[in-house]
Order: C-alpha cells, then sequence, then structure tokens
C-alpha cells in the first residue's frame, strides 16, 4: 500500500556532479555546478529515489546520507535543502511515527538553520516528538515555542489546537487565522457536535471541508435550519457540490440563489430543464437572456429554449439569435432547426440547414458528432468510400474532439478494406502521433504492426515496468509544499495545501492539477483522477487551453493520471496466474480508481468490484475460507483467478475476457453470434450494451497507457511518432 506514494515520480536524466571539497570552502565550483544552481536545475539526488520506499527499507541509505560529508550531501540539491537536511528529516518522521521521539531529536537537532523552507515544520516534529515520548511538559513548551516563532505559518494551527485544549481563546485564535486548515476544521467539528445550531461554524465548514460526507451533512443542516440567512456565496458552493455529483435539480435550483453570472444562470436553467421542470428552466434561460445577452453561455441557452418550445415557430426564432449573434453555437443550431423543419415537412430548408452547418461550422461539435454519426450509418451499407469522405474532414476541422481519434482510426480501417493501404498507414500513424493517450492510438499501433499486444495476445504478454524513482515539481505551490511533496511527505503536503487552495470551484488549471497530484498521494484516488481528467471541462480561453496542453508534455500529468498503487499485490497475483500485469492494473482502475472500500450501485466490492457471491464462488474454487473483498490481497487475488477464468473461457481473447467480466458470459456469447469475431474493431464498435462498450474501451486506454508511460522499449519505439520518452 505504500507504494502509491511514488506514484508521480519521474527520474531525472541529469548526469552526476563531481566537485572538490576544498572548492567549496573556499567559494569556487565547477562551472557545470554553478550553471545547474543558478538555473535552478537540479542535480542527481540521492534522497529523491529512496522517498517512495517504506522505512524500514530506506532506514540504511538515509543514515548513509545524513552522516556523509560528501559534497553532494551538502550541496545544494535545491533551493531548499540539502540531501543531508532531507534525510535527518525523514529519519525522525520514520522514528516519530514508530514512536521513537527521543531518536527523533537527535535527528532534528538543529535541522532549522540548515533546512530552512521546512523550518515551521521541524518545529512541529520536534513537538511531535515529545508527543510521542508522553512528555507532556516538554511537548507543552515546543508547541508554544513553535507558536512565538512561527506565528503566521499554517503549522501554528497545529499548536492552536493541541494548547487550545487548556485555552479556549487559543481556538478561537485559529478559527479567525487559520479557517481553511484541516486541524480549524476539526475544531469546528468538535464545537457543532455539543451545538449543532451555529450557523458561523457550518459556513466554515461548507467553504473549506474537503470531505465529502461532512460538506453533504452540512449542506443539509443549512438548507433545512438556515435556509432564509444563507448568502448568494453560499449557495453558489452548494450549488456547485450538487451538481459534482449530478444532483442536477437541486443544483439548478440552488444556482437560482447564486450570485447572477452567466454560468450560474445557465447552470440554473440546464439543472431544472435535466431534472424535469420545464417551467423553472425556461424562467432561468429566459433571465440569462435578458441580464447577459452577449455572454458565451447565452448562446447555449437560446438553443436550450428552442429545444423547450412547444411551437416549432418560437423554437426557430431562437436558434435564428443563436445562429446570427453566437457563431460558437451555430452550427448546433442548424442541426436543431433542421429538425424542426423536418417535423413541419419542409425538407428542402432542413437539407439547406444542414449543408450551411457543415459548409460553415465543420469546427464545432456537434456537427463533427453529426458528420461521424453519418460516416457510421453509411460504412454499416458497406460504402466504405463515402463514409470516409464523411469522416476524413473531422480530424481537419474539429482535431481537438474527443471522437477525433475514433474518425482518424475508422478512415484507415476503411482506406484497407479498399485496398488503399499507404492512405491506411497515414491515417494510423497521425491517430498515433496526434492522440497517444487514446484507444485509438492503441488500435492504430497494432494496425502498424508495432509489437503493443493485441486483443487475442495482450494476456501472455509479461511487459517490463519500470516505475520512475523521483517526483517532479507540483505545477505550483509554496517551496515548503513543493519540497514536501518532493520528499514525500504526503500527508503534510496536503493539509499544508487546504490552507493554500481556496479557489476550488473556479481553479486555475495549475492549482487543478496540483489538487488531483496531491489528492492521490492521500489515498484518494478517485477524487484525484477527476481532478486531472476534468482539467478541460468548462474551459475554453486559449490562455487555458495552452496550459493544458503544455502540461500534458509533462510526466507529473500522465503518471499521475495512470498511478500504480498495489503493483506489489498485482504483480504477485498476475504472475500467479499468467496475466499482464499492466492488463490486470487497467481493469483494476477502471473498476474503482484504485479504491479499496468502493461500492458499486449494484453491491460490487472493492479494487476489482467483485459481487459477493461471486467473490464466494472463486473462494470455494481457490479453497480459500477467510477473506475480505475490501482487504487489497484478497480482492485481487479473487479478482485475478476471475479474470483468469473468463480468459480460460474465450481462449485467451482479452476483449471476450474483459467486456465478460463487465456484462457477464451470457451477453457476451449472444453478442458473438449477433456480431461475429472477423474483425474485434467491429465487434467493440456495435456492443449494443453502451456501458460495455465504454468499458472496454476504456480498460485498453488505461492498458495502452500504462504500456506506453512504464514499458521503456515501447516507449523507445514510439519516439519515431513523436512521443515524448518519459524514461531516462
Amino acid at each position: 500500500m505504500a507504494i502509491g506514494v511514488g506514484m508521480s515520480a519521474l527520474l531525472i536524466g541529469v548526469g552526476v556532479v563531481t566537485s572538490k571539497w576544498s572548492d567549496w570552502q573556499s567559494g569556487t565550483m565547477t562551472s557545470q555546478l554553478q550553471h545547474r544552481l543558478f538555473n535552478q536545475v537540479e542535480p542527481r539526488s540521492e534522497i529523491l529515489p529512496v522517498v517512495s520506499l517504506p522505512p524500514e527499507q530506506r532506514v540504511t541509505k538515509l543514515i548513509e546520507i545524513a552522516q556523509s560529508s560528501s559534497p553532494l550531501s551538502i550541496a545544494l540539491t535545491s533551493a531548499q535543502g540539502s540531501d543531508r537536511s532531507r534525510a535527518r528529516y525523514l529519519l525522525a518522521t520514520d522514528l516519530i511515527a514508530r514512536q521513537q521521539g527521543k531518536e527523533a531529536l537527535d535527528w532534528l537537532e538543529g535541522l532549522e538553520k540548515d533546512y530552512p523552507v521546512l523550518a515551521a515544520h521541524i518545529a512541529l516534529k520536534r513537538a511531535q516528538a515529545y508527543e510521542s515520548m508522553k512528555d507532556e511538559k516538554k511537548a507543552r513548551e515546543a508547541w508554544k515555542q513553535l507558536l512565538e516563532k512561527y506565528p503566521d505559518n499554517p503549522v501554528a494551527a497545529e499548536a492552536l489546537f493541541v494548547l487550545g485544549r487548556n485555552d479556549p481563546k487559543l481556538w478561537e485564535q485559529a478559527i479567525a487565522k487559520f479557517p481553511n486548515h484541516p486541524r480549524t476544521l476539526e475544531i469546528v467539528q468538535e464545537r457543532l457536535q455539543k451545538n449543532p445550531e451555529q450557523l458561523p461554524l457550518l459556513r466554515m465548514l461548507l467553504h473549506y471541508s474537503h470531505d465529502d460526507k461532512v460538506v453533504s451533512q452540512t449542506i443539509d443542516q443549512l438548507t433545512t435550519k438556515f435556509r432564509e440567512q444563507l448568502t448568494a456565496k453560499d449557495w453558489e458552493v452548494i450549488a456547485f457540490n450538487y451538481w459534482e455529483k449530478r444532483l442536477y435539480e437541486k443544483a439548478g435550483l440552488a444556482y437560482a440563489s447564486a450570485p447572477t453570472t452567466p454560468l450560474n444562470l445557465y447552470r440554473s436553467g440546464r439543472g431544472r430543464q435535466l431534472g424535469g421542470d420545464k417551467t423553472g428552466a425556461i424562467s432561468a434561460y429566459q433571465r440569462l437572456i435578458n441580464t447577459f445577452p452577449e455572454a458565451k453561455d447565452t448562446g447555449l441557452a437560446l438553443i436550450r429554449m428552442a429545444q423547450l418550445s412547444s411551437e416549432p415557430e418560437d423554437g426557430i426564432f431562437y436558434l435564428d439569435r443563436a445562429i446570427e449573434k453566437f457563431p460558437d453555437y451555430a452550427g448546433q443550431a442548424l442541426l436543431e432547426k433542421a429538425k424542426i423543419l423536418d417535423r413541419l415537412s419542409n425538407t428542402a430548408q432542413a437539407s439547406q440547414a444542414r449543408k450551411e452547418a457543415l459548409n460553415k461550422y465543420g469546427n464545432s461539435d456537434a456537427v463533427t458528432e453529426f458528420r461521424w454519426q453519418a460516416a457510421k450509418e453509411i460504412a454499416k451499407k458497406g460504402d466504405y468510400l463515402s463514409a470516409w469522405r464523411w469522416a476524413e474532414p473531422i480530424a481537419k476541422q474539429n482535431p481537438d474532439h474527443e471522437l477525433t481519434p475514433e474518425a482518424g482510426f475508422w478512415v484507415g480501417k476503411w482506406a484497407m478494406r479498399l485496398g488503399r493501404s499507404q492512405d491506411a498507414k497515414t491515417a494510423f500513424e497521425f491517430v498515433l502521433a496526434k492522440y497517444p493517450g487514446s484507444f485509438y492510438a492503441w488500435r492504430s499501433a497494432t494496425m502498424l504492426g508495432l509489437d503493443v499486444g493485441n486483443f487475442n495476445t495482450v494476456r501472455q504478454k509479461l511487459p517490463q515496468v519500470i516505475r520512475p524513482q523521483e517526483r517532479q515539481k507540483l505545477p505550483t505551490g509554496s517551496p515548503a509544499l513543493q519540497e514536501l511533496y518532493q520528499i514525500g511527505q504526503d500527508k503534510d503536503a496536503w493539509t499544508l495545501w487546504q490552507t493554500e487552495f481556496d479557489n476550488f470551484i473556479k481553479p486555475k488549471v495549475a492549482e487543478q492539477l496540483t489538487d488531483g497530484i496531491l489528492l492521490l498521494g492521500v489515498g484518494e484516488n478517485i477524487r484525484g483522477i477527476h481532478q486531472i481528467e476534468s482539467l478541460s471541462w468548462w474551459r475554453d480561453t486559449p490562455e487555458e487551453e495552452a496550459e493544458i496542453t503544455a502540461f500534458k508534455q509533462q510526466p507529473i500529468y500522465w503518471q499521475s493520471l495512470y498511478p500504480f498503487p498495489f503493483l506489489g499485490y498485482v504483480e504477485t497475483w498476475a504472475q500467479k496466474h499468467q496475466l499482464n500485469p499492466l492488463l490486470v492494473t487497467a481493469l483494476m482502475r477502471q473498476e474503482s480508481r484504485f479504491e479499496t472500500d468502493i461500492r458499486s450501485v449494484a453491491g460490487a466490492v472493492g479494487l476489482m468490484q467483485i459481487m459477493p457471491a461471486t467473490g464466494k464462488w472463486v473462494a470455494q474454487q481457490i479453497s480459500v475460507k477467510d477473506y475480505n473483498l475490501e482487504n487489497p490481497n484478497d480482492n485481487i487475488r479473487l479478482g485475478t483467478w476471475y479474470l483468469d477464468h473468463t480468459h480460460d473461457t474465450y481462449n485467451n481473447n482479452s476483449l471476450l475476457a474483459v467486456a465478460s467480466y463487465n456484462a457477464g458470459p451470457g451477453n457476451v456469447s449472444k453478442w458473438i453470434n449477433q456480431l461475429g469475431l472477423t474483425d474485434p474493431d467491429e465487434f467493440v464498435e456495435y456492443i449494443p450494451f453502451p456501458e460495455t462498450k465504454g468499458y472496454v474501451e476504456h480498460v485498453f486506454e488505461n492498458y495502452w497507457n500504462y504500456l506506453r508511460l512504464y514499458n521503456p522499449q515501447v516507449a523507445q519505439m514510439l519516439t519515431q511518432y513523436g512521443h515524448k520518452s518519459f524514461h531516462p
């Protein structure tokens, strides 16, 4: 389980720098080392490769570094501190965790001077060391010294929390000065347990807590007992939480009381529309149209008004306004207008509207989706040349749409069927180069003959897995936060981040990515991966899009999106059942996002989402009496046996095995009879259950990304297609 600590690591390929100790003493250094220091490029660290190891495995190396007097151990490896200082800090932290405070104090002695970036945290560790020794007097003195020396540092909230148990005024000080610190929120919750009807404290939990359960309970209390006293800002936070949980009707009602912005008004209408409140939706959309006639959200509101209009003429009126004033939505509005004209039997004008949409607004999402749907329908009839002609413009006109990799891949497939092998090769190479993380990049790689595993060979492959050893710097955050993260102090880093990140409704790109990475560090894998996957949602400024594109060129983005928790268990049981460990990890990521205690609506449990009845049956097959589906080792043990079983059922065809894992063998047998297996890509395309189709594509997309990120041979192979290798 400790493996999760290193999930965002990167081995930086910088050569080791050597320098004589006398050069440092005399104030001179090699020009190479000077260049690296002054340009903030780090020489290779001895510490960073070991921070992800369990304490018992790294202790010897840490002691060696901490006691070393070599130039490399003493030299700055960053603007923050030396390897020797980092080693001392980690040794002390590990000892405190084992209740060996006395030994920890020895390593902490005088460390603030050598390690200024974590000076406040060193004072915190000293107080914690005395706590672990049960020395109340010295612990109390250490907490007081911390508070006196670092009154404005967030770690002061820790001292206020402890000392405030005997002095309530200090708790008031914590509430006033550090409202978003986790310790302060503990104080708030403790006070609310004694008296739950305290609006100011409930409001603090609403605005600052990151615990979904706490926030949900707080919202229930606020909306039940204090509805009339809530501010517009309160309602915006409440609405945002409802929206994130897809409680759209509640979100729509809450957004109606939030600050009057175009997005809030649009969501007020859309939430109520999705909840079936037609009258409320129309009222919210109309308010948006009247209040912000030029706002981008108004263009979409006009289209929604057309969809809700009872009279066709009213719908056309709204759509014509959208077409005239909002070019970003003109393509969608024209297609909606064509539908109304079809209902009015005005075929000629409907056809003209569609032609205008295709010719003038091919870069819009709605037109892309219309074009792709038409191409697929034509391909079903066997007219691959016409299907190709419909699909081919998508990549040129709307390269960033999520359908573009799929369209590009099928352009290649249809070209193959037409005997145009060079055109097919060009299409596959384009998808592989332009959309490297997509399911269709993997399918294109197989079509190009690359040795990356196919549906019927993935199971047998045992790719080398190399996880980079060192962490890359976070996208944003204070120097102390950066340092805590780099040396693997994820809990302390997450605590500090709570005081720095107060823009969770509308975060900057770097803030959202940092939040996701730190969530992963403390095992909040669903929320962490969601934060990273959703970076581009509701972001449409050129600056934001450019920033996201830049981050996607960095290893920290991809390796956080595809982390490797529980790899030890996976490798053990995958080897036992002769399964590709990357396929097991890929399936686990899709099933649970690596949450050990998650339960589905149907009752499936744990990492590999095993139904209790299935788990009982599997346990009987392998003669296991005692197991717990929430235990990672037990869950992976039973899950890999069942995945092995589904592979055996389908002659090691991983496509069918994975589909069966999701939909059951009965459905898969039915689909084989209906669709055949002549073309596996067509089989996936025509799986009648949208959930299973998406499941299969996502599992193999996951597999592909784990392969290209963590297998150096494949990573090197892909550089010829313009891929950036994250391996040294």
